[in-house]
């Protein structure tokens, strides 16, 4: 990602904690983390609940470490989980949003990585979306994921913020 898309990213992220921050329970129940998978793989946001999440400003990497990033994304996800586990809090099934632009620099982690959200999805540890935006490669991307993938028409992040932070809401709203 580059130029316009990357910046728009990061319209998006800020649009989407304000739209969280709108609502107190949200902001309290809803936790955020983010990894990015570049020419390195790397969390640049620990789990934090809405009302204490600053985006980062992301700039555009090299490589595109794919697998990498999604194993290091459901391994953070499952550390928070076991947490929750050990404390005895309650918590819905997490949501994960890979975006990317490309095509995996690392197809043979990627492959395996694919594996586990199958595997994560259907016991329903995991909801795992991905996300295309200009020059992604959808038919490699539908490979990775169970769901079916959503491109982005432009740069439509903030109206894809907007709607997860609302759907985030009406879950947080409910009883666990």
């Amino acid at each position: 990602m580059s130029g316009a898309p990357i910046n728009a990213l990061n319209d998006g992220l800020r649009i989407f904690r304000d739209d969280l921050n709108q609502d107190d329970l949200t902001k309290k129940r809803v936790e955020v983390a983010i990894v990015i998978f570049e020419s390195t793989v790397k969390v640049v946001q620990e789990f934090v609940t809405a009302d204490q999440f600053q985006p980062p400003t992301l700039k555009v990497g090299g490589a595109t470490y794919m697998g990498s990033g999604i194993d290091k994304a459901l391994d953070i996800l499952q550390t928070r989980k076991a947490l929750y586990k050990a404390n005895a809090i309650s918590y819905y099934r997490p949501w994960v949003f890979m975006i990317t632009d490309g095509s995996p620099s690392d197809d043979d982690v990627v492959d395996r990585a694919a594996q586990r959200i199958r595997k994560e999805e259907a016991e329903k540890r995991v909801a795992f979306f991905g996300v295309g935006v200009e020059g992604v490669n959808m038919t490699r991307l539908s490979q990775i994921v169970v769901r079916k993938p959503v491109k982005l028409t432009g740069l439509n992040f903030r109206e894809m913020f907007l709607w997860l932070s609302a759907s985030m809401g009406k879950v947080s709203g409910s009883r666990a």
